[in-house]
């Protein structure tokens, strides 16, 4: 088992949440892909408003790691033109794959018309130029039940509406790793929600995000079936080290 081929290396605070300028974040995404590319890492995962800059660096460098981006991120209750719009920006920018946050909150009010339009949508449109897409579900917010139902949805809405042959190119994925959870509970990936997704998504992929802190935890969730993890300490797992905290 090659875990540098699962994970998915990610950089995802704003300039204000890290408390530092535009620029120096743009190093720290750059120097994300460039530690990417030396280690062997299959993906980094990075705000829309750098991923031009850090196409460029990958194209300048000839690799293949792959370029991803969050649409509608964190709280996904972005409306569906400011999705698409973000969405279509990064593709022309460069991205390959677009992790869309969906709009759980409508979700969990009953809204599914509103939820089923804006994953048929956004999906449709990225598949058509080729990306990968990914659909945050943010597990921390819903309940056992509705992990189920949201994710038999996306699953049905792929399915039914897109083409089962698009099926391996759209992933359920957990967890931003920004939501805020009452006293402090963890807000990402853990086995129990894993499992509910991995037994509902199928023939869809499942990505593990959040919480994922060290090597035995990344290879317990490949065993368990997910195809990516989602991680700001990449190269730590990687590497054997535990880390803490963070996405």
């Amino acid at each position: 088992m090659s875990i540098k081929t699962y994970l998915d290396s990610t950089y995802l605070k704003t300039p204000e949440q890290a408390g530092i300028s535009n620029s120096d974040t743009l190093d720290k995404v750059r120097a994300l892909a460039v530690e990417a590319m030396e280690n062997g890492i299959y993906a980094v995962m990075i705000r829309p408003d750098y991923v031009r800059s850090v196409r460029e660096l990958l194209d300048e460098n000839k690799s293949d790691v792959i370029l991803g981006t969050v649409i509608g991120f964190h709280e996904g209750t972005y409306d569906l033109n400011e999705k698409l719009r973000e969405a279509q920006k990064a593709i022309a920018d460069g991205a390959d794959e677009l992790d869309f946050v969906v709009n759980f909150e409508a979700f969990k009010k009953g809204e599914i018309e509103k939820v089923t339009e804006e994953i048929e949508t956004c999906t449709t449109v990225a598949l058509r130029e080729g990306r990968v897409v990914k659909w945050i579900i943010e597990t921390a917010a819903l309940s056992d039940e509705q992990i189920v139902a949201i994710t038999q949805l996306i699953r049905d809405i792929v399915l039914e509406k897109i083409g089962e042959q698009y099926a391996s190119h759209v992933f359920v994925k957990s967890s931003t790793g920004f939501y805020k959870t009452p006293n402090g509970e963890p807000n990402g990936a853990n086995e129990h929600v894993i499992q509910l997704m991995l037994d509902n998504a199928g023939p869809l992929p499942v990505k593990a995000s959040g919480g994922v802190r060290n090597i035995e935890e990344a290879k317990k969730m490949i065993r368990l079936g997910v195809k990516r993890i989602g991680t700001s300490s990449a190269l730590a797992i990687a590497n054997g080290e535990q880390t803490s905290g963070g996405y």
